[in-house]
């Protein structure tokens, strides 16, 4: 089936369907295409901060609440600021796979009406699941890269979508030639961190080089080699947000505090700043 086919399916009657671009949407796509649910919008997405408790009494957390609900504002102010000046250009997230970045993706897709997608999900239902994805992966390493080359191509071909890339969209030249067709974000997140998150998830090492051993240790150490392989495809992208500096900004000692909004303003910052230096630039382009 080809993937027009089963995009469009996805896209029944979806919210801001006029968004869409059709004539973006690729003919086809090499392999078949079974995922309905990699593609989500949810515009009722509820933020990681928000409590589900509030107690009037605890003057502590009625001030983290109207907190809360200020930054919630801030954040829809600010996308729609941008929103006008980006113009439909989609996001790539990158860098080590965490939970970190697909959180702040949905959210993100979320305050622009973009739609989400996980390459890494897409690359998975490409090759009949993930334990198929794993097992192709190692044995045919060259077809799994070639399968999240042509994932992206599509993805790129496309308007107003986040896409959370894996690890693969910047091992190599072609990919990252691809993620210039949007803007593209290092979201940096300690390496302990992604260690954690990987103990806990043995889905986000599918598109890395590190093996499923169990150990925090073992699983650190390799995290450490294969970040200084693909750092240098990182630092191309075009802006780059570090959880520990957020962190430090807002006055945090603790890097478990910052929450999900606070890296999407970050990120809605520099999405801003692109996009006055595109605009400064088109304008100094024109004829007198």
């Amino acid at each position: 089936m080809e993937m027009t086919t089963i995009l469009h399916s996805s896209l029944t009657n979806p919210p801001f369907t006029a968004h869409l671009s059709p004539s973006k949407f690729p003919r086809s796509f090499s392999t078949p295409f079974r995922l309905r649910t990699s593609l989500s919008f949810s515009p009722s997405l509820p933020p990681k901060s928000f409590p589900t408790n509030c107690s009037v009494s605890d003057d502590t957390t009625s001030s983290a609440n109207v907190a809360t609900v200020d930054l919630s504002i801030a954040l829809k102010k600010k996308a729609t600021d941008v929103s006008a000046d980006l113009r439909g250009t989609s996001i790539f997230l990158v860098g080590m796979n965490n939970s970190v970045k697909s959180s702040l993706g949905m959210l993100l897709a979320d305050l622009f009406r973009y739609y989400y997608f996980d390459s890494d999900a897409l690359v998975s239902e490409a090759a009949g699941g993930e334990s198929a994805a794993i097992s192709l992966k190692e044995s045919d390493e060259k077809g799994f890269r070639e399968s999240e080359t042509e994932v992206l191509k599509q993805l790129s071909s496309m308007g107003r979508l986040v896409v959370c890339a894996g690890d693969g969209a910047v091992q190599n030249s072609t990919n990252l030639a691809l993620l210039r067709h949007g803007i593209s974000i290092w979201i940096d997140v300690p390496l302990d961190m992604v260690a954690k998150g990987i103990i806990g998830n043995k889905s986000l090492l599918l598109s890395s080089e590190i093996a499923i051993s169990g150990s925090y240790s073992e699983v650190l150490s390799q995290l450490m080699a294969l970040y200084e392989d693909m750092r240098r495809g990182y630092a191309t992208a075009d802006a780059t947000v570090s959880l520990q500096k957020v962190a430090y900004q807002l006055g945090y000692e603790d890097m478990d505090a910052v929450t999900t909004e606070d890296i999407t303003m970050e990120v809605l910052k520099e999405i801003e700043r692109l996009t006055r230096v595109k605009k400064m630039m088109e304008a100094a382009a024109r004829p007198f």
